[in-house]
């Protein structure tokens, strides 16, 4: 957390800031763990004062803010980092301030309360290095269901630990996997060379259906209420998760079984065994 809904949402509440310009770059003093910027701030601000901002994108799980000098500025969040135009959760937490003009906002902050976020100033050539040639999938937005299975229906692993494969496929995170798995009525223990055609079929609907009702919530604000939107709101999809975080409730599709946990490459998985049956063949109907 943040996934790809709760980035694409900090991307979408940051398009106002194309066509400024960046008048300075300056890390907030912070006594908290320090994150990685890179190169250095003395050098990172040389090459970005005086440069305008042409665009506002999204690789994945980070967002990317290009310049007109072809530089791109990549915010990545990691688990607790937030992109904002408006005053920070709490200041203490504030790690990086972009002062800005010619726009209706004069900054753009990072702010993370676990430090573990990253910001980079790469080059075009660099921006290739790191996410180019393989390391990092294609955006889950963007894939058929026939490459969805092309790239995942030759692996031994169970489907939720695939889908968290930033290699295969680009953006999809822990609670949004079992949204999406949920949805599609597949087990999330899985093979995913046992997934039948018409599974695949129903993973990627799934799929597309759980990522863009979040990006019309602004993502999920779970109970710690570290994630926010740009304008330090709080998402809406959290009162849509189906099974995330629901262990031992009733299930909210079927009503007939209770939300189980299990645990698959360390990280926790919800899924009814009733809707998802181990060796497929749901029992529910969708709506």
């Amino acid at each position: 957390m943040p996934e790809l809904p709760e980035v694409e949402t900090m991307r979408r509440g940051i398009l106002s800031i194309v066509g400024s310009r960046i008048e300075d770059l300056r890390p907030a003093a912070c006594a908290k763990r320090p994150i990685l910027i890179a190169p250095k701030p003395t050098a990172f601000r040389r090459r970005v004062v005086g440069k305008t901002i042409a665009e506002v994108g999204r690789v994945g799980k980070r967002v990317v803010v290009r310049l007109d000098s072809a530089d791109a500025i990549i915010f990545e969040p990691r688990v607790t980092g937030l992109v904002l135009l408006a005053a920070p959760p709490t200041r203490e937490h504030l790690r990086l301030r972009i002062e800005l003009s010619g726009g209706p906002s004069d900054e753009l902050l990072f702010w993370d309360r676990r430090g573990l976020g990253l910001v980079r100033l790469v080059t075009p050539d660099e921006f290739d290095e790191l996410y180019g040639g393989g390391r990092l999938g294609p955006d889950a937005l963007a894939l058929t269901s026939e490459a969805l299975k092309e790239r995942l229906a030759a692996s031994r692993r169970e489907i939720k630990v695939a889908l968290l494969d930033q290699r295969a496929l680009a953006g999809v995170g822990n609670l949004y996997a079992s949204e999406i798995l949920h949805l599609a009525g597949v087990h999330p223990r899985r093979r995913c060379d046992r997934l039948l055609r018409q599974e695949w079929r129903q993973i990627h609907a799934a799929m597309l259906d759980v990522l863009n009702q979040a990006i019309r919530l602004e993502g999920s604000t779970l109970g710690d209420g570290t994630y926010r939107n740009a304008l330090n709101e709080e998402g809406g999809y959290q009162s849509h998760h189906r099974v995330y975080d629901r262990a031992d409730q009733p299930c909210p599709t079927c009503r007939q079984a209770n939300i189980e946990r299990i645990v698959q490459a360390q990280r926790s998985t919800y899924f009814c065994s009733r809707c998802q049956p181990p060796r497929g063949r749901s029992k529910k109907g969708r709506g």
